[in-house]
């Protein structure tokens, strides 16, 4: 009697669908450049791209490559290669591979955010940055994601799905070690501690310390406060130092610190994983299936108009600490800096965790109790 086994992945078929997803990658990157300049706001609308667009194409690739068994195909194709870092390397050629189209995807659209922007942002330099990063990143998540693959193997999909929720976890609390290994960092000295320190005061935010990324080819002025409470990092941009004085830098900092009250991103955060969870127990048949592709729905509602009720909120802490108007002043020289138009919105989009730039200034103009 002959016994039927499963063939091993072949190598051939991955590669090949691998150079296929890249192609598609430069296409949609491209043909989504050429339209979006073409619109009015183009900077929001190239967010939208990247976050609406080319984003799912990568995880297209992702689930695809996964499919094809494109990691254990190429490390079984290597030598000699031991047990125990098998798994590792499998996850991390795999998500290495999706970051590559991510990149492919992402190129076509660095002259058309430069022509936009009116900077002077080197193609070459943005991509090798990117490169860096996406080599970090997979290293780190393959690293994490290798042993719930193992352990989960032949378990149920919601167990593995919750091992993945655990994941989501602890990315959250450990991305301030994370950011300086992924990203080019600098800590402040000299007059620019000072500086920083003084503006942490007057905005209320409470952190441990600071640390500056270089933004200056980018020309991106942003803040972002992580870690667990107790131990919460601040990362300021190159541009955000040179670019705002100290009122506007002020209020923009005492957003920052009202959305650490509000919770926004553990909101964000606790809302795609409820929902997804929901989500695939629904697909997979583990529970009753409308109920929970319907639970799943609810969440995603509830946990989008929580975080834009969050911001609402951190706008209204920052208006407190430095006054509506500078705080409206500093979202519009924001806007001013990254070349934005403030969108505005008669009805609120229920399947955004985000308010429209304009109706928080509008907002803020007319009071923020409106």
């Amino acid at each position: 009697m002959v016994s039927l086994q499963a063939s091993p992945p072949q190598l051939g078929p991955a590669v090949a669908a691998l150079f296929g997803l890249v192609l598609l990658g430069v296409i949609a990157g491209a043909v989504g450049s050429a339209i979006v300049r073409r619109l009015s706001n183009p900077v929001g609308k190239y967010r939208l791209l990247y976050a609406g667009v080319l984003f799912p194409v990568t995880l297209l690739a992702y689930g695809l490559l996964t499919l094809l068994g494109f990691g254990p195909a190429l490390v079984g194709s290597v030598p000699s290669v031991p047990d125990i870092l098998e798994p590792i390397l499998t996850s991390f050629v795999e998500f290495l591979a999706a970051g590559f189209v991510w990149i492919a995807a992402y190129a076509p659209t660095v002259r058309g955010v430069r022509d936009v922007r009116d900077i002077e942002l080197s193609t070459r330099s943005t991509l090798m940055k990117m490169a860096h990063y996406t080599i970090g990143l997979s290293g780190f998540v393959a690293v994490i994601i290798a042993p719930l693959k193992v352990v989960s193997f032949g378990a149920s999909p919601l167990g593995f799905t919750i091992g993945l929720a655990l994941m989501g976890v602890i990315v959250l609390y450990v991305s301030p070690w994370i950011v300086p290994l992924l990203r080019e960092t600098s800590e402040p000295t000299g007059e620019s501690a000072e500086r920083l320190s003084t503006l942490r005061t007057h905005a209320g935010l409470d952190v441990r310390d600071v640390l500056v990324l270089d933004t200056d080819d980018e020309e991106t002025a942003n803040t972002l406060a992580r870690g667990p409470p107790g131990y919460r990092r601040l990362f300021v941009t190159s541009t955000f130092l040179n670019a705002f004085d100290d009122k506007i830098a002020t209020a923009l900092l005492a957003i920052e610190a009202g959305q650490l009250r509000s919770h926004v991103f553990e909101i964000r955060v606790s809302t795609v994983l409820i929902a997804g969870i929901a989500l695939i127990a629904s697909v997979t048949g583990m529970g009753p299936r409308w109920l929970l592709l319907g639970t799943s729905f609810v969440v995603l509602l509830v946990g989008f108009w929580a975080s834009r009720r969050g911001i609402r909120m951190a706008d209204e802490y920052a208006a407190k600490r430095v006054g509506a108007s500078t705080v409206a002043e500093a979202l519009e020289r924001y806007a001013e800096i990254h070349a934005m138009e403030p969108s505005r919105r008669r009805i609120p989009n229920p399947l955004s965790v985000n308010v429209a730039l304009g109706d928080r200034i509008d907002r803020l103009d007319n009071g923020t109790s409106a």
